[in-house]
């Protein structure tokens, strides 16, 4: 469905790849005929219920514990105006441009469906910010995920109509008037039930937790890479790699990790250095590098599959059934699905760092490596890759607490109407979290696996972590005496986050598991 250059919507089929291209790589978007079709029969529905003078929740009533106060016709429109600037309460930092962009297609596609009762305007409004670089200002905090994310999407719906903020060309928040009538923006005006249709569901979770998954699902082949890394500098047996093994224990993820490892440890001298080493084993940081990052490959998976369908599920209440013409309020807002998998995602992920921050503790213990110490040519002097350590480790600690699984907390709220939450929001912000102090660890192993891989010289490493050495060695020299290491860590962190890394890598071995 679309492609890198354009993404068409139609409420059934967007993927997790075609969100990134929107969020991240600017693709277009436009809506297809279907939906057109499918939106306009759904907003017919909803004229009808008016013409007929019924009263359904949402659309003529108050709502949440006001839902049995009903609303006139007149007001209709205010009605949703005011529903809202009053749910737009959110504070904190604003979502980054990346999310906010996740966030807008998303609620495209769920009124691209047919089944919110919005005016077709409304979702050609959303595009139109996506493509024109138009970005609400949405401040990260404030949902607990049911009745979905109110806040987060209240202060989306607001630049619909003229008001709130947006990020500005220079990153700061203008006012949305001011930002429309530099770009010859007109503000729509919100009819019956489309306030609601806009700020219920669970798109901002969703939304962060998509770009938390893409960018975990690179980490695990990356992981396998730099595992490779370290296995070559502390001249690591092969073996427990052996397909033979992996058979018996049929974990996808296992296999999948342990079926990289063989690749990417083809060829080389190191291997051969060592065929009489009386090491009988390595330290499971090593040995088991299958075993811990397949286990965080199946738990990324499983987000994955999670949040896909979520991707293109309706999460409106109430929801309109265009063919019988019927409204039924439920709570498909509700983000547990949402919640539970992500706080799975960032356990997962979180296990990746702990073993690298392992892996490193291998190669800078002088009584483990059989390395100089902290990998310093003059130790004592220099204290290299002493302190970088260190850092790995609070990153590591760090993500321990971000574990804590928010989808299992819950208060009441809007009166005890809101009785159970699902806290999703919570839970994306600490899976990206989480995905952001992992991809520093192992830019942190990949350093210190270079260094160490630069010491095994004249010993030819195999011909991935040779690549990766060579690739790395491109931007970053090794380390002769101490120097400021911090732009070095989070250069090799950002080789990792922008795929460069492993494209050189595939590009040489083909594309890893």
């Amino acid at each position: 469905m679309g492609s890198l250059a354009s993404v068409e919507l139609d409420g059934r089929s967007l993927r997790l790849a075609d969100l990134e291209a929107v969020a991240v790589h600017r693709a277009r978007t436009q809506l297809s005929s279907r939906a057109i079709e499918r939106i306009d029969r759904a907003r017919q529905s909803i004229e009808q219920i008016l013409d007929r003078g019924e009263t359904v929740y949402g659309v003529n009533t108050g709502f949440g514990h006001l839902a049995k106060v009903s609303i006139g016709s007149a007001d209709l429109t205010q009605l949703q105006c005011n529903l809202v600037r009053s749910h737009a309460v959110g504070m904190g930092a604003p979502f980054s441009i990346e999310t906010t962009r996740a966030i807008t297609l998303l609620r495209a596609n769920v009124l691209a469906a047919g089944h919110s009762g919005v005016n077709r305007r409304v979702v050609e409004q959303l595009l139109r910010f996506l493509n024109l670089g138009i970005h609400p200002w949405i401040p990260q905090q404030g949902s607990v995920g049911a009745s979905g994310d109110l806040a987060p999407l209240a202060h989306l719906a607001l630049v619909l109509f003229g008001e709130g903020w947006v990020h500005g060309p220079d990153g700061t928040r203008v006012p949305t008037r001011d930002e429309f009538e530099r770009l010859g923006i007109e503000a729509i005006e919100l009819e019956a039930k489309e306030g609601l249709a806009l700020i219920n569901g669970t798109q901002a979770m969703t939304g962060l937790g998509a770009l938390a998954v893409r960018r975990a699902q690179r980490l695990c082949s990356i992981a396998d890479l730099i595992g490779a890394m370290t296995v070559e500098a502390k001249l690591g047996s092969h073996r427990p790699f052996d397909h033979r093994l992996h058979d018996l224990r049929p974990h996808p993820g296992q296999q999948q990790s342990a079926a990289n490892m063989r690749k990417l440890l083809e060829g080389g001298t190191i291997a051969e250095s060592h065929l009489d080493c009386d090491k009988v084993q390595d330290s499971y940081s090593l040995r088991c590098i299958p075993q811990v990052h397949g286990a965080a490959r199946d738990s990324i998976s499983h987000c994955a599959s999670v949040l896909e369908r979520e991707l293109n599920s309706v999460t409106d209440n109430p929801t309109v059934f265009p063919d019988s013409g019927e409204v039924i309020s439920g709570g498909n807002f509700h983000g547990q699905p949402v919640a539970i998998a992500l706080d799975l995602l960032a356990i997962g992920i979180a296990e990746l760092g702990a073993i690298s921050e392992r892996r490193i503790e291998q190669l800078v213990n002088p009584r483990l490596s059989g390395l100089p110490p902290f990998l310093s040519e003059n130790a004592g002097l220099h204290s290299g890759f002493m302190i970088s350590q260190v850092t790995a480790a609070a990153l590591a600690s760090e993500n321990k607490g971000l574990c804590h699984p928010s989808s299992v907390d819950s208060i009441p709220t809007s009166a005890n109407q809101e009785d159970h939450v699902s806290m999703g929001p919570i839970s994306a912000r600490q899976a990206m979290a989480v995905v952001e102090n992992t991809e520093r660890i192992l830019g942190i192993e990949l350093l210190t696996s270079c260094q160490a891989l630069d010491l095994q010289s004249p010993l030819e490493p195999a011909i991935g972590p040779s690549t990766a050495l060579n690739f790395v060695r491109q931007q970053i020299p090794r380390l002769h005496g101490d120097r400021i290491l911090c732009d070095d860590q989070e250069l090799a962190a950002q080789m990792i986050r922008d795929g460069s890394l492993l494209t050189a890598i595939e590009d040489l071995l083909g594309t890893l598991a």
